[in-house]
């Protein structure tokens, strides 16, 4: 199977203004920034795939050159990385069996979780879109109700299917968590920003416009389930890694301890 690993990253963003290019400490006290740690979260996979960085921004698109990484420059009117992924693959004539969307803030992505992706599509010809997930741990559920709490808008939750596929994701705790007995409470699983998309509806995404959930969620996955494109859900094992994004300033913490704690300098 033909893949390509296409991270797309902009500068500019309403929560974190030059994110991509935000230096990110390592075990070895070493910064990098955080486009680099992503292209090397993609290099990790064992698999043979192209490596592209999608950005509007030259300034991030000189980071990914110095690392590396192929470049595709994206309008800057892309309203999400899927599109702007769908906008590079036209631009390169890229042609691939499958496309993996990682996201230009998952520096902490497992390569495992790629893989499953692009297993998925592989076993079944019937899924035009894979994306992770798993049950979210105590802590990071935690985390993502102090969030809420605070104002700010970190994690994403799936409700799936007894098949897979998604039911809804969303930025807020859903199912509804009550405050009772920790034994009758519904696994909550944690949505990981992470697809494998079939060319044709990467391409098909791109032409669809923004729909009404995906705009109140801000959640670019949702376009597809309200235009009835099944997206398949894959549970995935973090084997004890936090697969934690840098939506935040505040995360930029986070990732720089599990990095230590992993030892990637």
């Amino acid at each position: 199977m033909q893949v390509a690993i296409i991270i797309p990253a902009r500068y500019q963003s309403n929560r974190f203004p030059g994110k991509p290019l935000t230096p990110i400490k390592g075990a070895s006290g070493k910064t990098k920034t955080l486009i680099a740690r992503c292209i090397e979260a993609a290099r990790s996979v064992p698999i043979t795939a192209r490596i592209i960085v999608a950005t509007d921004d030259h300034r991030i698109a000189n980071e990914a050159a110095a690392n590396d990484a192929e470049v595709a420059m994206t309008s800057p009117n892309c309203r999400n990385g899927s599109e702007r992924i769908a906008e590079a693959v036209t631009t390169l004539g890229l042609e691939a069996d499958a496309i993996v969307n990682l996201q230009g803030d998952a520096p902490l992505t497992p390569s495992w979780f790629v893989e499953a992706l692009i297993d998925a599509l592989a076993r079944d010809p019937a899924i035009g879109v894979a994306t992770p997930v798993l049950p979210f741990e105590a802590g990071s559920l935690n985390k993502m109700q102090r969030d809420i709490a605070a104002g700010t808008r970190g994690a994403t939750c799936a409700v799936c299917a007894t098949n897979g596929d998604a039911l809804y994701f969303s930025k807020q705790v859903v199912p509804l968590v009550a405050a009772s007995d920790s034994s009758s409470r519904p696994t909550v699983f944690h949505h990981v920003g992470l697809y494998a998309y079939r060319p044709e509806t990467l391409m098909a995404y791109a032409k669809l416009q923004s729909t009404p959930l995906e705009m109140i969620e801000g959640l670019e996955q949702l376009r597809f389930l309200e235009s009835g494109y099944p997206i398949r859900t894959v549970q995935v094992d973090a084997r004890g890694r936090v697969p934690w994004e840098v939506n935040n300033p505040d995360d930029v913490p986070i990732v720089e301890a599990e990095l230590a704690a992993l030892g990637i300098p």
